[in-house]
């Protein structure tokens, strides 16, 4: 839709700085939308793995505890994880990706084991114990990485629009403005070119019969 724009010289001048503007923003985000779904699918990709990794590091760690307390009894299991006392520290930072945060989850133990005398107890109890903690670090990456993925479709959500918005409206409005305004400067000046040489050739008709 053209704007309500006076076809003037400052005007012209001004549309095409605007429309330049609009299109190097067209370009830009452009770009910023193809980099983040890249991203975004790669992180998608990491969240399925990472999903698989997890439900099989809780699949270990809960086989190994049922077959510990086949083993030992479920009062003395009880009486060994009693024992245990693993600290944990969860540090969380930011990366940027295209001006989007990111968590970073990063997952230690602070583990001065061990609890109990390995006489009289099933491995499996340490099995058990190693992979509920890898468990918890595997589901700090997959948090970091499903927060990482909500951020990002929003982000490309919002692009994907200002994108739309600029290559379906702005752009095409400021040409159809554009061309407008040119058109009616050239008008204007074909109309003033005529009428100079009307003017001139009166002029110099008014010269011969003086």
């Amino acid at each position: 839709m053209k704007q309500n724009v006076a076809p003037t010289r400052s005007n012209l001048i001004k549309l095409k700085d605007e429309l330049k503007f609009a299109e190097l923003g067209y370009e830009l985000l452009d770009q910023k939308r193809n980099i983040l779904v890249i991203e975004l699918l790669n992180l998608v990709d990491q969240a399925v793995e990472y999903e698989s990794k997890v439900n099989t590091s809780l699949d270990t760690a809960y086989s190994a505890l049922r077959a510990s307390v086949l083993q030992m009894g479920k009062l003395k299991v009880g009486n060994l994880t009693g024992s245990i006392n693993v600290e944990n520290e969860i540090r969380l930072r930011e990366r940027r990706v295209m001006g989007v945060k990111l968590p970073v989850v990063e997952t230690d133990f602070n583990d001065s084991g061990p609890y109990f005398s390995p006489f009289d107890t099933s491995f499996q109890v340490e099995e058990a114990l190693d992979s509920f903690k890898a468990s918890l670090k595997l589901m700090g990456r997959l948090a970091e990485l499903k927060v990482s993925i909500m951020r990002l479709a929003l982000e490309v959500k919002k692009t994907i629009r200002k994108v739309n918005a600029l290559e379906k409206i702005a752009i095409p409005d400021l040409k159809e403005t554009l061309n407008f305004t040119i058109s009616r400067l050239e008008e204007a000046e074909r109309e003033n070119f005529i009428l100079m040489k009307l003017v001139k050739t009166r002029l110099e008709k008014k010269k011969e019969r003086m």
